[in-house]
């Protein structure tokens, strides 16, 4: 669990160093929501444009640095878990998420949709969250599971780190053929 730090000054008082994120604790708060069934919190959090206490509340997990990219995470989340009970903590990483969008036989790269889909959020220098919403969407609508939110969130803080190749590695994970997927 991240904690709040305090630094001494220079003139010798406490000043808060900057919050860590804690990802793990935004999602307790999360799961706990669908389970004790608070539809109005998860209503909130699926609520665009001006942040409600429940954003603010999902940002405080963020830190200082990454308010924002935690807040827009929980609107995924209670995308997903509208008019569920039971949480789902996700499986893979978005890109093996994105395998399980489609119908009949055409499933993630021979499904065009999923394919068109995934090039989109790939090919975004930015958080593509229009795109992970998308997806979100349709994996809710299929009754698949969600990518694992956590590896999300760490993703997603690395977004734009090159040297993490997160959009190759999503990539990766959607063509995979299923004999490296161990299925």
């Amino acid at each position: 669990m991240a904690e709040r730090t305090e630094a001494v000054g220079e003139a010798g008082g406490f000043g808060s160093a900057e919050i860590p994120h804690d990802s793990s604790a935004l999602l307790v708060w999360l799961t706990q929501l669908v389970r004790t069934h608070e539809n109005g919190t998860l209503a909130e959090l699926r609520r665009a444009g001006e942040p409600t206490n429940a954003h603010i509340r999902a940002g405080w997990f963020g830190g200082d640095e990454h308010r924002e990219l935690f807040e827009r995470v929980a609107f995924l989340f209670a995308v997903y878990h509208q008019g569920r009970s039971v949480p789902s903590y996700g499986l893979d990483s978005l890109g093996g998420a994105a395998r399980r969008i489609g119908s009949g036989k055409e499933w993630g790269p021979t499904n065009p949709g999923a394919v068109r889909l995934v090039a989109r959020v790939v090919a975004s220098r930015r958080v593509p969250w229009r795109h992970l919403q998308h997806v979100v969407t349709r994996l809710r609508s299929l009754d698949k599971a969600p990518p694992r939110w956590d590896k999300l969130i760490e993703d997603l803080l690395r977004w734009e780190d090159r040297s993490a190749r997160v959009a190759y590695n999503w990539s990766v994970d959607f063509y995979a053929p299923d004999h490296r997927r161990g299925k």
